[in-house]
């Protein structure tokens, strides 16, 4: 029987860390002609559109104006290098400039590349959603001493493969550090080990994954989406000079 990514990731873990990087895209976006400028939106009165967070109906975390003409959606794996690079690189201007402008909204939807994007994934949605984009821009930050943490004993890690999902999860995140890093952000011991035990919701996370990459073509991270259109790039210096062609600017 062919195992669906959903069983996969609660089966199996990679055979090594090696394999928790992210894929590049190979080719840059191309898209429509130069779009006319968009004037800026004015947020609410007393907010800015960065404070605006909500979930969303697809499970992704929507930062910005809901409205927004220039819809911008990135599947990210939170074990992911470049998505680390990016989000170090050019989240901070697409926050302050694009969707503070009230011109673009922002998505965040967590894509499970391996094991280690489960319980990671499970931690940072543990809290409110408002928590969700943050966290993530955070445990990024912080993501390489995940892998050294995961280095120190991988004859351990690559044993959690043997355990059922609640207790491989639990076993990750904390041979990882995760558990640590999430306590000192919220997320409570006896609330996280709540979290890492949803089997139910580690499969919903699979499944969107498969829809993603089923509905948008997403085969490595980070992957960008502009009004429902895969612009096949991965990085800030592809990507800002797409959405200034869109409109923004």
């Amino acid at each position: 029987m062919k195992l669906t990514r959903s069983r996969l990731l609660l089966l199996a873990l990679p055979l090594a860390l090696g394999l928790s990087a992210c894929g590049k895209k190979d080719e840059v976006g191309a898209g429509a002609e130069t779009a006319a400028p968009i004037a800026k939106i004015a947020p609410p009165t007393g907010k800015a559109w960065t404070d605006v967070i909500s979930a969303t109906p697809d499970g992704g975390y929507l930062m910005g104006n809901p409205q927004a003409p220039l819809k911008l959606i990135e599947f990210g794996a939170l074990s992911c290098s470049h998505c680390a690079a990016f989000s170090k690189e050019g989240f901070p201007k697409l926050k302050d400039e694009y969707i503070a402008s009230g011109r673009v909204s922002y998505e965040l939807r967590l894509f499970m590349l391996n094991a280690l994007d489960v319980p990671a994934a499970l931690l940072a949605t543990c809290g409110s959603p408002e928590a969700v984009i943050p966290l993530s821009e955070q445990f990024w930050d912080w993501q390489p001493n995940m892998f050294t943490n995961l280095q120190k004993d991988e004859a351990r890690f690559k044993a959690l493969a043997e355990q059922p999902p609640a207790q491989r999860f639990t076993g990750i995140a904390q041979l990882g550090g995760m558990t640590d890093f999430f306590a000192a952000r919220g997320i409570a011991a006896d609330q996280g080990a709540k979290c890492l035990s949803d089997t139910a919701k580690a499969t919903e996370l699979a499944n969107r994954t498969d829809k993603a990459t089923k509905d948008f073509n997403v085969t490595g991270t980070p992957t960008f989406i502009l009004n429902g259109k895969n612009l096949e790039v991965a990085s800030w210096q592809e990507l800002e000079p797409l959405l200034q062609k869109a409109g923004a600017r």
